[in-house]
């Protein structure tokens, strides 16, 4: 018991410690584009450079690679640049509640491919519909995977989910060589509509 008690004050106080950093990182930012699953922070890093007009937030769970991230943004003085490590539900927890999400990119996250580890999914009916209260009317997701059965599965999810639409193929805002992506011979693709009232 008391184990799990002084896990669950780890747990309280890692989440409280979030809050207080994105309180002070995110203060005036209204509506921010989102990468979870950031990495090493190449793929953001170059969205940034090339979009000045948009504040960009990567997180990861990994304290090395949002420490390379951090380095990249830092090396090219990118302002509207951030990486923290949080998992996806806690950074949507944590965030200011002025805060929306325009677009969120999810690229080769982890597929848990044994049946028992679906749960461990991110692309779960909770997470988006925690995704979709943060995220403004038109937000879109971008969904990329070389896991052939991840993305029928997560397409199943987001198509079932009355907050989001798969609608039209939009075609893909950004492209750029990352280290996993370039590791693929072929992947799939697939974007999200918020659908209903603005934020």
């Amino acid at each position: 018991m008391l184990a799990k008690e002084k896990h669950l004050q780890e747990v309280l106080k890692r989440r409280r410690a979030l809050e207080i950093q994105c309180a002070g990182e995110l203060a005036g930012k209204s509506r921010i584009v989102l990468e979870i699953g950031c990495g090493h922070g190449h793929f953001l890093t170059a969205f940034a450079q090339t979009h000045g007009d948009r504040f960009c937030l990567g997180i990861d769970l990994l304290s090395r690679r949002i420490r390379l991230a951090n380095e990249k943004r830092n090396k090219r003085g990118l302002s509207n640049l951030l990486f923290i490590k949080a998992e996806g539900i806690e950074i949507l927890n944590a965030m200011p509640e002025g805060v929306s999400l325009e677009t969120i990119f999810l690229l080769f996250p982890d597929p848990w491919p044994k049946k028992r580890h679906h749960r461990r999914r991110l692309m779960q009916a909770e997470f988006l519909g925690k995704l979709a209260q943060r995220t403004i009317a038109g937000g879109r997701i971008f969904f990329r995977t070389d896991h052939a059965e991840y993305f029928q599965w997560c397409a199943k999810r987001i198509s079932e989910h009355s907050e989001w639409d798969l609608g039209q193929e939009v075609a893909w805002p950004f492209e750029v060589g990352t280290y996993f992506q370039d590791l693929m011979e072929s992947f799939y693709s697939l974007s999200a509509i918020r659908a209903g009232p603005s934020r």
